[in-house]
C-alpha cells in the first residue's frame, strides 16, 4: 500500500536558455520505471515528472527559459506559467552555465529570485573536470549562497545536490505509520480535471447525499487537503485538486488550475476520477492529467460530464476522441454523467471501488503461473533468430499499481505484442479493471554462455 500522506517535494527549475535545464530535468527524473513505453497515444508534457534519488522523492518542474528582452524587462517575458510554478515549488534550483560564467541575465533572475524569498539553491551546471573555486567563484556575486558545482550530461553532483536542496524540507517523519495500516480500508480518491469542468458541482452533488458522512481527520500543512467521508460503510478521503475550500456543508472551488496540485493529488490517491468535458471534448490538458496517472500507476476512472448538454452527434465525436486521445487508458471504465442533475452518479462508486479492489489484488505465484503456462501453450512466444524464448514462472512484484514479475530465458527477446497478449491473459484472470498493469521479465542467465571463466 502506499506510505504516509505526505506530499512529494516539488523542486523548479529555472535559468537562461542552454545552460542545461532540460538535461538535468532529464537526469533528475530518469530514474522512473519507463512505464509508458508501450502504451501508444499517450501524450506526455516535459515539462513536469516525478524522480527519486536516493531516499528522495519529488516533482520536478521545468520552466523552460527565460527570454528577457531588454525592452520589456524580464517581468513581462517570464511567463505566468514560469511565476506560478516558482510560486508552487517548495524550493528553486537557479541553474547558470558554469563555462559561460555570468551574464546581466543571471543576475536579473536573481534578483528576482531573491525578492520572493523562497528556498533557493544556486547550481552551476556543466562543471566537469573544473576545479572548484577560482573559476566558479564570480557566481557568490549572485548573493544566493553557495554555488553547487554539477554536471547534469555526466550526472555528476546531483546526488548531493538533491540531498541539500530537499534535506531542510524533510522535518520529522509523519506519525502516520499506524493509522496507515489502521486505514488501509480507506481509499484516497483523486478527482481530477480541467477547470470548470465541474469538479466542485460533483463533490457537492456527492456529499450532497444523506448516506455520505464526513468524518474529520487532522492533517497538516504539507499534507493533501483531504475531506474524509463514508458511503455505506466503504470510507474515502477525497483528496482535493480544485483548491476546494468548505463553506458550511457545501464546497466551492477556487478555480485557479494548478498542475502541482494536481500531480500531488494524483500521487497520494489510490483511484484518480479523470473528469471530462463533454461540451469540450479531449484536450491536450485531459491527456496529459491522464499521461499522469499513468506514470503514476494510478488506478483510473473515466467520467465524463454535462453530458445532458450534447446531441447524438456530439457524443459520437466524443467516444471516438476518448478511444484515440487516451487509447492508453484503455483499462478505465467510463461513465457519462451529469454532476448538475446528478445523473449516473452512482456507478461511478462502483467503479472506483472496482478499480481499487483491482489495483490492490493479490495474486498467488501458483495460479500466475497457472495462467502463465496456459497462455503459452494457447500461443508461445515468437522466435527471435536463435532464441526463442522460455516463460517458466511468475510471481507479483507488486501492489497498487499490480506488477507481475515473470522468470525465464531469453526473455528480451518478447515482443510487445505478446506481452499486451500476456497482459490481457492475466487481467481476464484476475478481473482486474480499472488499473494499469506492469509485466516485467528476468532473465536468469544462461548456465553455459560464460563457460571461459
Amino acid at each position: 500500500m502506499m506510505g504516509t500522506q505526505r506530499m512529494k517535494p516539488v523542486i523548479a527549475l529555472v535559468g537562461r536558455p542552454n545552460v542545461g535545464k532540460s538535461t538535468l530535468f532529464n537526469r533528475l527524473t530518469k530514474s522512473r520505471d519507463a512505464i509508458v513505453a508501450d502504451f501508444a497515444g499517450l501524450t506526455r508534457d516535459r515539462h513536469y515528472g516525478q524522480g527519486r534519488q536516493g531516499k528522495y522523492e519529488y516533482i520536478v518542474i521545468d520552466t523552460g527559459g527565460f527570454e528577457p528582452d531588454a525592452a520589456s524587462g524580464i517581468y513581462h517575458e517570464m511567463a505566468k506559467q514560469t511565476q506560478q510554478a516558482v510560486a508552487e515549488a517548495d524550493v528553486v534550483l537557479f541553474i547558470v552555465d558554469a563555462r559561460a560564467g555570468l551574464s546581466a541575465q543571471d543576475h536579473d533572475i536573481a534578483n528576482y529570485l531573491r525578492r520572493l524569498g523562497k528556498r533557493c539553491v544556486l547550481v552551476a551546471n556543466k562543471a566537469e573536470g573544473m576545479r572548484e573555486g577560482a573559476q566558479l567563484s564570480e557566481f557568490y556575486e549572485l548573493g544566493l549562497g553557495e554555488v553547487h558545482p554539477v554536471s547534469a550530461a555526466h550526472g555528476q553532483g546531483i546526488r548531493s545536490l538533491i540531498e541539500f536542496a530537499l534535506e531542510p524540507l524533510q522535518g520529522p517523519e509523519p506519525e502516520e505509520a499506524p493509522e496507515d495500516t489502521a486505514t488501509a480500508d480507506v481509499i484516497r480518491l483523486a478527482v481530477a480535471g480541467r477547470p470548470n469542468v465541474g469538479k466542485s458541482t460533483l463533490i457537492n452533488a456527492w456529499l450532497g447525499e444523506e448516506r455520505l458522512v464526513a468524518f474529520d481527520l487532522p492533517g497538516t500543512t504539507r499534507d493533501a487537503i483531504r475531506v474524509p467521508f463514508e458511503r455505506n460503510g466503504q470510507r474515502f478521503e477525497l483528496i482535493d485538486t480544485a483548491g476546494l475550500r468548505r463553506k458550511g456543508r457545501v464546497f466551492e472551488a477556487i478555480e485557479k488550475f494548478s498542475v502541482v496540485k494536481t500531480l500531488q493529488a494524483i500521487e497520494s490517491a489510490h483511484v484518480v476520477l479523470l473528469l471530462l468535458d463533454a461540451t469540450q471534448g479531449v484536450t491536450d490538458q485531459d491527456a496529459h492529467i491522464a499521461g499522469f496517472a499513468l506514470e503514476s500507476g494510478r488506478a483510473v476512472v473515466l467520467a465524463v460530464n454535462k453530458w445532458d448538454a450534447v446531441d447524438e452527434y456530439q457524443r459520437q465525436l466524443l467516444e471516438r476522441s476518448i478511444e484515440t486521445r487516451l487509447a492508453f487508458l484503455k483499462f478505465a471504465k467510463i461513465h457519462f454523467i451529469s454532476a448538475k442533475k446528478r445523473q449516473g452518479l452512482g456507478p461511478l462508486w462502483a467503479s472506483i471501488i472496482e478499480a481499487y479492489q483491482s489495483a490492490t489484488r493479490k495474486m498467488p505465484t501458483p495460479q500466475l503461473t497457472r495462467v502463465l503456462h496456459e497462455a503459452v501453450q494457447y500461443q508461445a512466444p515468437k522466435r527471435a533468430g536463435m532464441f526463442r524464448p522460455k516463460l517458466r514462472y511468475a510471481h507479483q512484484g507488486g501492489m497498487n499499481p499490480p506488477v507481475i514479475v515473470i522468470h525465464g530465458n531469453s526473455l528480451e527477446h518478447v515482443a510487445d505484442a505478446y506481452k499486451r497478449y500476456l497482459e490481457g491473459r492475466f487481467r481476464k484472470e484476475f478481473k482486474l479493471v480499472g488499473t494499469p498493469l506492469r509485466i516485467e521479465f528476468k532473465t536468469s542467465q544462461n548456465p553455459y554462455a560464460d563457460k571461459g571463466e
